[in-house]
């Protein structure tokens, strides 16, 4: 197999959660401009559509927008059964959809917590645990967790007052290495990408004139001495995707600019 045809994803159907904006729609744009048709999932329908229609006309490939609420299993299971109408399997998942919260870490309210486990770990084991299925059935697959630089430190209090936020992402770690083994015999491929600060919707304020010095001390933590943008997520997540990485299950993938490395 030549190098392009290692990284191809012609023909391939892939499922992306919160697809419609930041780090999940640089996912999107790359598998699709890789050659893959995308089903794209979240609460917000509006973002997945405009996404999707600028997938379908940049790289000419089929995109499926479907609203769901991924802590829900019956609009997950909804979801998959609207996709299967169009798309005959599902090659690829990457779970990307998550949330966060913010409050003292002392008075960080138990609902709040309970939340943001039950989008970023329970949601995304009810979705994987179907899909495998369905990936079992079809002859294998791949999937793609995505998890955080957080998920292997501490953060302080001011610029990261969200003290569940790194164990859920510690969980999809953890999750990500026994699913690869525990999925293997069924030609199931499980790794992760744990980015760290990447230019999206939600980081735009930090490049605000007033907050200049905010941002230097953000780029003093990387060594590279910038955020991540679109490019650097499409290659990470191509990857991972494609036949490139056909001798890898249960790794994560730190795409940081070298920021756990001081």
């Amino acid at each position: 197999m030549n190098i392009n045809e290692m990284f191809s994803l012609q023909g391939k159907v892939a499922l992306v959660t919160g697809g419609g904006r930041g780090i999940g729609k640089f996912i999107a744009t790359g598998l699709a401009e890789a050659g893959a048709d995308v089903i794209l999932a979240s609460r917000k329908i509006k973002n997945l559509e405009i996404t999707s229609a600028q997938l379908e006309k940049d790289y000419s490939i089929r995109a499926l927008p479907v609203a769901c609420d991924l802590t829900q299993e019956e609009d997950i299971a909804a979801m998959l059964a609207a996709a299967q109408k169009i798309f005959p399997r599902i090659d690829i998942l990457v779970n990307n959809a998550g949330a966060t919260w913010g409050a003292a870490t002392l008075e960080f309210p138990l609902e709040k917590w309970d939340q943001l486990f039950r989008v970023n770990v329970r949601g995304v084991w009810i979705l994987t645990q179907k899909v495998a299925r369905l990936m079992k059935e079809q002859g294998g697959g791949n999937i793609i967790n995505i998890s955080s630089v957080m998920a292997f430190r501490g953060s302080p209090e001011k610029t990261h007052p969200a003290i569940p936020y790194n164990s859920t992402k510690a969980a999809i770690n953890l999750l990500t290495i026994n699913l690869a083994v525990k999925l293997a015999p069924y030609n199931i491929r499980v790794n992760a990408i744990a980015p760290g600060w990447f230019r999206t919707d939600m980081m735009s304020y930090i490049e605000k004139p007033e907050l200049k010095n905010d941002l230097e001390r953000l780029l003093d933590t990387i060594p590279l001495r910038r955020m991540g943008d679109m490019d650097d997520m499409k290659g990470a997540a191509v990857f991972l995707a494609s036949a490139a990485s056909a001798y890898m299950t249960g790794h994560v993938l730190v795409c940081d600019g070298g920021m756990l490395a001081r």
